[in-house]
């Protein structure tokens, strides 16, 4: 009689070799390489830092980050974007509306605690017809590259500078045919690379009639919105032009009759006894450290000097600028 065996129980495999999958789970056990490093990984935060750290770094002009020219009007972020200037801060963004600094719209955080700084921006805004828009604060982090913002950003356009050949002959031109009073009177800078320095020399040009600052393309400041804040909206009415090469620019002022006048502690004329006050006149003023360049002294036609207590080793850029301006003036109403 044949054995059936219990009623519901199974029957055990033989023994053997099993089939094999045909290759289909070798993907699954090949693994997917080594871990990523922290900084590379988007969502952790070494990947987040290192990007703020290139933006960083961009925005100086740090060879090794970025190729953004140091002292420009606008940044580049990691993406290769042009980054504009902006204003941070609810102080900083009311005195700037106050001054009447050119801006292309001002951002506000979503839900903002509103005081009276606010609302004297919404409404210079509003007199001004900028554009007002709500912006929530990842947004405004981003394009501030987490500075401190309050909840208020100003965004500021691209400074539009004048060619300074074009600028010296149209002053000529016009102060031949009588048209502008005073001699032609420019103030270029060599190697100044502080802001509120370049935002002073303007408001001193400004108050003092001059006619237009000279700011070189490279290793120098240009209008940003910190210069703009500090020339209280004078950046308005004097204009800046920024000069490939501050050197072949004197040299072209000097062949179109302009005198260039540099500005140092060792001048061989003292600023009471300069004799060129009448003349058309382009000041050049050095970096409080370093002074003026060897080429650009060589380019001078007089280095003036400052008579000053000797226990005061230098002036400030803008004060030596403003004294000598000042003396100038003077020189030319009497």
């Amino acid at each position: 009689m044949a054995n059936n065996g219990r009623p519901g129980a199974m029957r055990k495999a033989k023994k053997g070799p099993s089939g094999g999958t045909g290759g289909l789970g070798r993907k699954a056990l090949e693994g997917k390489g080594p871990t990523p490093k922290a900084e590379e990984r988007p969502y952790h935060k070494a990947f987040k830092s290192k990007q703020l750290a290139e933006r960083s770094a961009a925005k100086r002009g740090d060879p090794k980050r970025g190729d953004a020219r140091a002292g420009g009007r606008s940044g580049t972020n990691v993406r290769g974007k042009v980054a504009e200037e902006v204003v941070t801060g609810r102080n900083s963004v009311v005195e700037a509306l106050r001054a009447g600094i050119p801006a292309k719209a001002l951002h506000i955080a979503v839900r903002i605690d509103m005081d009276d700084r606010v609302r004297e921006s919404l409404k210079i805004a509003a007199e001004r017809g900028l554009p007002v828009m709500e912006t929530h604060k990842p947004e405004l982090d981003r394009m501030t590259n987490e500075a401190v913002h309050q909840g208020l950003v100003l965004q500021i356009p691209p400074y539009e500078y004048a060619d300074p050949t074009d600028l010296a002959s149209e002053t000529l031109e016009a102060w031949k045919k009588g048209h502008v009073r005073n001699a032609p009177l420019f103030v270029a800078l060599d190697g100044i690379t502080d802001p509120r320095n370049l935002g002073a020399i303007i408001r001193s040009a400004s108050a003092f009639s001059a006619h237009g600052v000279i700011v070189p393309e490279r290793r120098a400041v240009g209008v940003t919105a910190s210069a703009w804040k500090t020339s209280a909206g004078a950046a308005v009415r004097v204009p800046v032009a920024r000069a490939g090469n501050l050197n072949n620019t004197l040299k072209t002022f000097k062949k179109m009759g302009i005198f260039v006048l540099g500005l140092d502690g060792d001048g061989d004329v003292s600023l009471p006894a300069i004799v060129l006050a009448k003349e058309p006149i382009c000041i050049v003023v050095g970096s409080e450290g370093k002074g003026l360049s060897r080429l650009v002294r060589e380019n001078c036609d007089q280095i003036v000097s400052i008579p000053i207590d000797s226990a005061m080793e230098s002036l400030n850029a803008s004060m030596a600028v403003g004294i000598t301006l000042y003396e100038i003036s003077r020189q030319r109403s009497a």
